[in-house]
């Protein structure tokens, strides 16, 4: 049985097709279409090419639902980064699993947070605007999902 793979890439290097299958399915999850044919004319797609790829082409906060993600972050060396980042993750719903700083230098301090998704009430998508928003955060990025 041959296992299967994924890839993670950036959606501006997608082909149309692929970008136009997420639109739809968000369409049908959403209620702005009530029919597969309805979102696929909704975002200007074929019936075919949408039944072809709906299963295998999804956002990356899709994939991440219910999974352990890790975390990576520069945080500015001031007082409540890392508590203002830490109660956002814990209103989120992310299960904390590690919490690794580093002696901060020059300002800045690396921080690499794993956190279970399952019980996450929005997507990891936001949870990254939200933090990456936050007085402090200067950079978050996501270097591993389980």
């Amino acid at each position: 049985m041959k296992q299967t793979e994924y890839y993670l890439v950036e959606r501006s290097l997608l082909p149309e097709v692929f970008q136009k299958v997420v639109e739809a399915n968000t369409a049908l999850k959403t209620g702005q279409a009530k029919t597969a044919a309805e979102a696929a004319q909704r975002v200007g797609l074929s019936r075919s090419a949408f039944y072809k790829y709906k299963d295998g082409v999804r956002p990356f906060y899709e994939a991440a639902t219910g999974r352990v993600i890790t975390f990576h972050l520069m945080l500015h060396d001031q007082p409540g980064v890392l508590s203002s980042l830490l109660q956002l993750l814990a209103q989120s719903g992310a299960n904390l699993l590690t919490i690794n700083q580093s002696i901060p230098m020059s300002g800045q301090a690396s921080v690499t947070i794993a956190a279970r998704t399952s019980n996450m009430t929005g997507t990891v998508e936001g949870l990254l605007s939200q933090a990456g928003a936050l007085d402090g955060v200067q950079r978050i990025e996501i270097v591993a999902s389980e």
